[in-house]
C-alpha cells in the first residue's frame, strides 16, 4: 500500500443536535475534523499508510484531536505540539430548503501560527508516494500559505505525486487573494480536484451553462475548462465533483475527470443527506486511493464517487466505510438492505 502524506488543520467541530438552529440549541455534539485530516482517515480505512502533518496545542483538546485520528490508524508522528489553541467550527445542519450554516472560530490557531522549524519536511516525505493538501490550509493565514509551499517544494524534490482539492472558503479569504496564492502553488500539482465554484473562485475558470443552485449541469462546459486548466498548469488529471443541489436534504452526486485526452463522467447517485460535511474530502480520498494503486482513471473515479455518496449518510466529518462497502456500491448494490 502507498505511503500518503496530508497536511492541514484539524479542528474541533461543535454541531447542533439533529437539525436545530443555533438559537434553539442548549448543547453541541463534539466531533473533530478538517479537510486533509478527513482524507487521511479515509485512506487509512482503505489500508494505506496515511500520515497527517499539522500542529495542535499542547493541551487536552489538542490531545483529543490527535486521538481522534489515531483511533482510525492515521499516523500522527509528524503532528507538532504548541501554539495557543485548536481551531473551532460551529455547524448548524440544514434540511429541505434551509441551508446548513458554518461559523468559524479559528484565527490564531496552532497551525495558522506554525513555522518551518516545527517540521522536518525531508524526514516527513522520506519514502512517501503521494502528498495531498487543500486550498483551506493556505487560506488560514499567510504563514500557513508559506508553510504549504515549503512542503510542496520538499515533496516535488523527492518526485512525489501531489494532489490538491481547491476547496474555496469565502469566510476565510477573498477570491482575489485565493487566485493569487493558489495559482502560484499549482506549479507543484499533478492532480487537481475541485468543483465548479472552486474552479471559478480559486483559479478563474468558469464552466458555461452550469447553475449549481438550480441543480443543472452542462458537462461540455466542464470539459472545456478542464482543457484550459491543463493547458495553463500542466496537470496530469483534472477532476470535478458534480453536486446537483435539489435541496439541503437531497442531492444528485457524480463526478467527471479529464487526463488531457479523454473526458469521463461517472455514474450518478441520488443521495438523501445525513451529513454532507466531509463529502468532498471522502471523494478526494477515494480518487487518491484508486490512482495510487494504479487503477485507471475511470475505475478510480467510480470508487471515489461511491465512497463519497456513502459518506453523506454518516454523521461527523470522517468517512468510516470500508473498502468492501465502497466496492459493493460500485458493483451496483444500493439496496440499503440489512446485512446479517
Amino acid at each position: 500500500m502507498a505511503k500518503i502524506i496530508t497536511m492541514g488543520e484539524i479542528m474541533l467541530r461543535l454541531s447542533t443536535p439533529g437539525f436545530q438552529k443555533f438559537i434553539q440549541s442548549d448543547s453541541f455534539d463534539v466531533n473533530y475534523g478538517g479537510g486533509e485530516a478527513n482524507v487521511a482517515v479515509s485512506l487509512a480505512n482503505y489500508g494505506h499508510k496515511a500520515y497527517f502533518v499539522s500542529k495542535v496545542p499542547n493541551n487536552p483538546i489538542g490531545e483529543c484531536a490527535v486521538a481522534a485520528l489515531r483511533k482510525y490508524n492515521v499516523n500522527c508522528d509528524h503532528v507538532a505540539k504548541g501554539g495557543e489553541r485548536l481551531g473551532i467550527y460551529y455547524l448548524e445542519t440544514g434540511a429541505s430548503m434551509r441551508a446548513s450554516n458554518v461559523v468559524y472560530d479559528r484565527a490564531h490557531s496552532s497551525i495558522a501560527e506554525a513555522q518551518e522549524k516545527d517540521f522536518d519536511f525531508d524526514a516527513i516525505f522520506e519514502g512517501a508516494d503521494w502528498f495531498h493538501f487543500t486550498g483551506i490550509t493556505p487560506a488560514v493565514s499567510d504563514k500557513a500559505a508559506e508553510l504549504t509551499e515549503l512542503a510542496l517544494k520538499a515533496a516535488k524534490a523527492k518526485g512525489i505525486t501531489v494532489s490538491v482539492d481547491l476547496n474555496f472558503r469565502k469566510k476565510l479569504w477573498s477570491s482575489e487573494k485565493a487566485q493569487k496564492v493558489m495559482s502560484n502553488l499549482m506549479q507543484y500539482v499533478d492532480v487537481c480536484i475541485g468543483n465548479e465554484e472552486d474552479a471559478e473562485k480559486v483559479l478563474g475558470f468558469k464552466p458555461s451553462g452550469t447553475n449549481v443552485t438550480s441543480g443543472e449541469l452542462e458537462l461540455a462546459g466542464y470539459e472545456d475548462i478542464f482543457k484550459q486548466m491543463i493547458d495553463k498548469f500542466d496537470f496530469k488529471y483534472v477532476i470535478s465533483s458534480l453536486r446537483e443541489s435539489y435541496s439541503a436534504s437531497d442531492n444528485g452526486w457524480s463526478a467527471c475527470i479529464y487526463d488531457g485526452k479523454e473526458f469521463y463522467h461517472s455514474k450518478k447517485y441520488d443521495v438523501r443527506i445525513v451529513d454532507r460535511v466531509g463529502g468532498g474530502d471522502s471523494f478526494a480520498a477515494g480518487l487518491i486511493c484508486g490512482l495510487a494503486e494504479g487503477k485507471d482513471m475511470k475505475a478510480s473515479l467510480e470508487f471515489a464517487v461511491a465512497a463519497s455518496a456513502l459518506k453523506h449518510t454518516i454523521p461527523g466529518d470522517f468517512n468510516l466505510v470500508s473498502r468492501s462497502d465502497v466496492e459493493a456500491l460500485v458493483g451496483g448494490d444500493a439496496s440499503g438492505r440489512v446485512q446479517r
